[in-house]
């Protein structure tokens, strides 16, 4: 197994449950391994903080981690040898005993799979969610019966390392360039979403976004039935955003070919919080709402949250790690939907400068800071938005901590004005 992260201990655990010795390897050392190394089960071998193809010796299948590229030097080699390459959601779909419902797509996925799994759970059949949503499917694959449905948020990392991803309903909900320090193109990156529903056969389903030029291509790609999603009836999502109403079209299509009755579906619709991360609404002081979209990690994801509040005054806080985006679209729209910007992260210089002759943009020395200034800046009726269009390892472990320190810190900030 290459690469000790969530999945390398799920992989780890399957492995040994069925009888397999299990080498584990990483090139980060023991110190910065300690919860997962805690995890893994007894006789596991591991070799962590480097190593090079010897690792290969006696090995019959090699695993590896989403974050592990699939063209890695050591995964090349281990073809070389006629080794077969997998990984944990490629073992998943290989054993699951369920019909499996998979969503992908460059935005909007997260939001999509847990509402897609909200609305089958209004029918019969017991529901599981996960992939790169939640916990791993593997450590669940036990409890899976035929009679579930099992609802899977997939990435194009983790499509590209499945052998024959074939789920009885495949969802495409958008495609814009993502990814492409990994995947090379826009094109390569295009392809690996696209497996989602090229191994479908006429009794599946492929649920496409209609108007998305990419996503209508990819309709002569597979032979499943084709459900254009975007022609779904609208649904009455409380969570805010244009791009959040495709979203629950998608799952709504998704639910009515699972058979749910429509009333089943909208009350599904209409209870559904949103989760956390997305669009997600932190608190509201003095008639500021304080909104967390630290998932949107790229341009195009961070103008959907944007153009949620058209008409309101928006502080936006943006900025993080990442190369190679185009900025142009997203610049027009900080200029023309914000009344203040507060800038953050590696990316804090490079926007400033795009966003020269705005009527206020500002520099973060911390998150802390962001905070303040955002609060400086906004206005009753108005909006503070962290949408930062950037990846979040400048700062940040994950986007999930730059969200959740996030929401602490206006907390914490609004908490120490009233007291």
């Amino acid at each position: 197994m290459v690469g000790l992260g969530r999945s390398g201990v799920a992989l780890a655990r399957f492995l040994r449950a069925r009888g397999d010795r299990v080498r584990v390897v990483d090139r980060q050392p023991a110190s910065k391994l300690g919860d997962q190394l805690a995890l893994l089960p007894e006789g596991v071998e591991t070799i962590l903080g480097g190593y090079d193809d010897g690792v290969l010796s006696g090995c019959e299948e090699v695993y590896a981690s989403p974050g592990v590229p699939w063209d890695a030097d050591l995964l090349r080699d281990a073809r070389l040898k006629g080794i077969r390459i997998g990984s944990e959601i490629d073992l998943f779909f290989r054993h699951c005993p369920a019909p499996i419902v998979g969503i992908t797509g460059t935005n909007g996925k997260t939001t999509t799979t847990a509402l897609t799994g909200a609305i089958l759970a209004r029918g019969s059949r017991p529901v599981l969610v996960g992939g790169n949503i939640g916990e791993t499917v593997l450590d669940h694959l036990d409890e899976v019966t035929p009679e579930h449905w099992v609802v899977l948020e997939l990435s194009s990392f983790q499509l590209e390392s499945v052998e024959r991803p074939k789920p009885a309903i495949g969802v495409i909900l958008n495609l814009t360039p993502d990814h492409l320090d990994r995947h090379g193109s826009f094109e390569n990156y295009v392809a690996a979403k696209a497996r989602l529903i090229q191994f479908q056969d006429a009794q599946d389903h492929a649920v496409l976004n209609g108007g998305d030029a990419a996503c209508r291509k990819l309709a002569g790609t597979t032979t499943a039935q084709i459900t254009w999603f975007e022609r779904e009836p609208d649904p009455p999502m409380p969570v805010p955003g244009a791009h959040n109403l495709l979203n629950a079209r998608a799952a709504a299509a998704v639910g009515r070919l699972a058979g749910i009755p429509r009333a089943e579906i909208d009350a599904a619709v209409a209870g559904f919080a949103g989760v956390e991360h997305r669009l997600e609404l932190v608190g509201e002081w003095g008639g500021v709402r304080w909104y967390n979209d630290s998932k949107a990690t790229n341009p195009e994801a961070a103008i959907v949250g944007l153009n949620s509040f058209v008409g309101l005054p928006v502080v936006l806080i943006a900025g993080g790690q990442g190369t190679g985006f185009e900025l142009a679209a997203w610049i027009a729209d900080i200029r023309r939907l914000t009344s203040a910007v507060v800038l953050i992260g590696d990316s804090a210089e490079l926007l400033e400068r795009e966003l020269a002759g705005h009527r206020s943009v500002q520099r973060a020395r911390d998150l802390d800071h962001a905070v303040e200034l955002a609060a400086g800046r906004a206005e009753a009726g108005g909006v503070v938005l962290l949408s930062p269009g950037y990846k979040s390892f400048d700062w940040f472990t994950s986007f999930e901590d730059r969200g959740r320190r996030f929401k602490d810190r206006a907390r914490a900030w609004h908490a120490a004005r009233t007291a």
